[in-house]
């Protein structure tokens, strides 16, 4: 099986290496064509009908949000490339993208076509393009999350999440219903991944602010959540959390 592919990025010297490594070491990839700005790249995705863009995410005459905007009938999974390895990171881990940090490791590149080509042998319907593109307009309280499970993928509100609790190599993700999904992902993605109302409070805890009902300065700090449970604050998270609730008017 061979996948469309198409590059995306202003530097020739980096579509040059990407070329090079996609030739040596992902034989799925069928390259067929090549964009340097946002204005080359809309009429060529939407001429080529491309499966897979390689999108570097800083770009000439916009970024790589745009030209996903600009091509909202297209459908292709997108890897993206990026130098910064701050920038929009949370968005994207939050809509479960593909990205590769400059400069690129062969390795990561192999394991991000892999579950490309994966995705597509299983045929996937799963437009991850409009929950990040959603994300980056929205307030972090109306925002999304991308939670992999043993069929697929579920679209859930961050605002539904009371807390995440670490379960080994799983994270135990808790909703505002009584129910709770196992994760297989490390508490520390969440910690990358999502924003303020939700705070990292001990090595094993990281708790939706909006559901905390009271903190307790004695035997060393705690909480108490809106279902009852009390989870203990380390000392290295105490700093944080109180700054936290007195940022939104919940802490003295």
């Amino acid at each position: 099986m061979k996948i469309k592919s198409i590059i995306v990025d202003d530097e020739k010297i980096a579509r040059d290496v990407l070329r090079n490594y996609l030739g040596k070491y992902c034989p799925a990839v069928d390259l067929i064509g090549e964009a340097e700005n946002i204005r080359e790249a809309v009429p060529l995705i939407k001429s080529a009908q491309p499966e897979l863009v390689f999108l570097d995410v800083e770009m000439p005459y916009g970024n790589a949000f745009d030209v996903l905007e600009a091509c909202p009938d297209q459908r292709f999974e997108t890897i993206f490339i990026t130098a910064y390895a701050e920038y929009a990171l949370r968005a994207l881990n939050q809509s479960a993208a593909y990205y590769i940090l400059k400069p690129i490791d062969i390795t990561e590149l192999i394991a991000a076509v892999s579950k490309v080509q994966d995705g597509i042998l299983r045929n996937e319907e799963f437009d991850r393009t409009k929950v990040l593109l959603q994300n980056l307009k929205l307030n972090p309280e109306q925002q999304q999350i991308i939670l992999p499970t043993m069929q697929g993928f579920d679209i859930i509100k961050t605002s539904t999440i009371t807390k995440l609790q670490a379960n080994g190599n799983f994270t135990d993700v808790y909703f505002v219903d009584g129910s709770y999904r196992m994760i297989c992902k490390f508490l520390k993605h969440f910690e990358e991944t999502l924003t303020v109302p939700f705070v990292r409070i001990h090595r094993s805890y990281i708790v939706n602010l909006n559901f905390i009902t009271s903190y307790t300065r004695s035997a060393g700090g705690f909480v108490t959540m809106a279902d009852g449970s009390e989870i203990e604050v380390s000392a290295s998270y105490k700093e944080g959390l109180l700054k936290a609730l007195q940022v939104r008017g919940l802490g003295a």
